[in-house]
């Protein structure tokens, strides 16, 4: 039995597709991590006030700058008044 031109294409589709799929299976993390950096918030990305990446320079300051803030006392409040205690 000869092979007809539809059966050709539609063998070709099907081997097409799974190509594509097995591929999709082949991202590495690499690719992953590199790619959700340049895909906007409203499509599925990472918001604007996410933290940089850990290995980044940026991630270096950031971290220095948390330890800052971390390390700063708290300003202390004064009262101007006093309260009288509720019994």
């Amino acid at each position: 039995m000869p092979i007809s031109t539809r059966h050709l294409a539609t063998l070709l589709a099907v081997a097409l597709l799974g190509c594509g799929v097995s591929a999709c299976g082949a991202i590495n993390e690499k690719l992953a991590a590199g790619l959700i950096d340049v895909i906007p918030h409203w499509a599925g990305g990472l918001p604007a006030d996410a933290p940089p990446r850990p290995g980044t320079a940026k991630y270096d300051e950031f971290m220095k700058e948390r330890e800052q803030k971390r390390l700063e006392a708290a300003p202390v409040k004064a009262r101007s008044e006093t309260l009288e205690p509720v019994h």
